[in-house]
């Protein structure tokens, strides 16, 4: 799985096989090891963060840090994925 970040114990990153046809831009957040099932954050076409499901059962307070930090990089992010999947679509 692609690791974009490492903050603490938690990754943020993206599920290498990500369906097809793709899914809209996200990122999945998981403490330790990646998993299809983790917590998953949509990116928008404003760069914000919306959260799909908090799977990974995330703290709030550290959910809110992680999305705060993943708005402040959405470029990053975004261009990571382009990168990986030569397309970007968004869920809004």
């Amino acid at each position: 799985m692609p690791q974009i970040f490492r903050i603490g114990s938690y990754i943020i990153y993206f599920w290498s096989n990500e369906s097809n046809p793709l899914e809209p831009v996200h990122v999945h957040i998981a403490e330790g090891k990646a998993s299809a099932t983790a917590t998953k954050i949509w990116i928008t076409s404003s760069g914000k963060a919306l959260l799909c499901h908090n799977n990974s059962r995330i703290p709030q307070k550290t959910l809110s840090n992680m999305i705060r930090y993943i708005e402040a990089n959405s470029n990053i992010i975004l261009n990571k994925w382009y990168s990986q999947f030569h397309e970007i679509s968004y869920y809004c």
